[in-house]
């Protein structure tokens, strides 16, 4: 199946599977595509979450422990996009991976809020990392390759999955960005309280995201 998009008010996008286009062998060229893609970045990830969090505990960086932990969410996101599409039946897989994604999500939000707060009413505030800041710049460059690659192999294959994966490929490039502009100004200006202001901002899009992949919504 291929997939429709449908606008929503919200600026995301409902799908409704329509005729399919492509042939077999395509398909079968597609879905190999899209398990190389996941397993670059899952591989990708299983490094970027072992640095983020090493650093950010040297560094007492909520916001780089946060990153880190999103990376995990991030593997179990593209875990489960292989593991679907290793069955015979992918369909009957997706939602059962989709609430394990949400439930994930929803427990890196509570402790990146919980140690954010502690930072911000007297907890000890982050420290300079240049390993953090080198991670989050990598990472701002290589995300949006993995992502562009997969959502259009997956638009193709008609893979509501894949796209969603792609998204949460998406969502890490901006991350990135957020955390690196945190790093940044705590390391030059000594703005201690821009590196848990960025932890809560990853904290609210993972609710964000906790909820879309719950419901088993994904954006075009």
């Amino acid at each position: 199946m291929s997939v429709e998009s449908v606008s929503c008010a919200d600026g995301c996008c409902a799908t409704k599977p329509v005729e399919s286009t492509v042939d077999a062998d395509r398909r079968a060229v597609l879905s190999r595509r899209v398990r190389l893609l996941v397993a670059a970045t899952i591989t990708y990830n299983v490094v970027e979450a072992v640095v983020a969090i090493s650093a950010g505990t040297v560094a007492s960086s909520t916001a780089l422990i946060g990153f880190g932990l999103d990376s995990v969410i991030e593997v179990a996101s593209a875990a489960a996009v292989a593991w679907q599409f290793s069955g015979k039946d992918p369909e009957a897989r997706e939602r059962t991976a989709l609430k394990v994604i949400a439930v994930s999500f929803f427990a890196l939000a509570a402790y990146v809020t919980v140690e954010s707060i502690r930072t911000l009413f007297g907890a000890d505030p982050a420290e300079h990392s240049t390993v953090g800041i080198v991670l989050a710049a990598v990472s701002l460059l290589v995300m949006p390759f993995l992502s562009h690659a997969q959502r259009r192999a997956g638009r193709e294959l008609g893979s509501a999955s894949a796209v969603a994966d792609s998204k949460q490929t998406l969502l890490c490039t901006y991350l990135s960005g957020v955390l690196l502009v945190g790093l940044l100004l705590n390391s030059l200006f000594g703005w201690y309280w821009a590196d848990p202001l960025v932890a809560l901002v990853i904290a609210a899009v993972a609710i964000k995201e906790g909820r879309e992949a719950w419901r088993g919504e994904h954006c075009c």
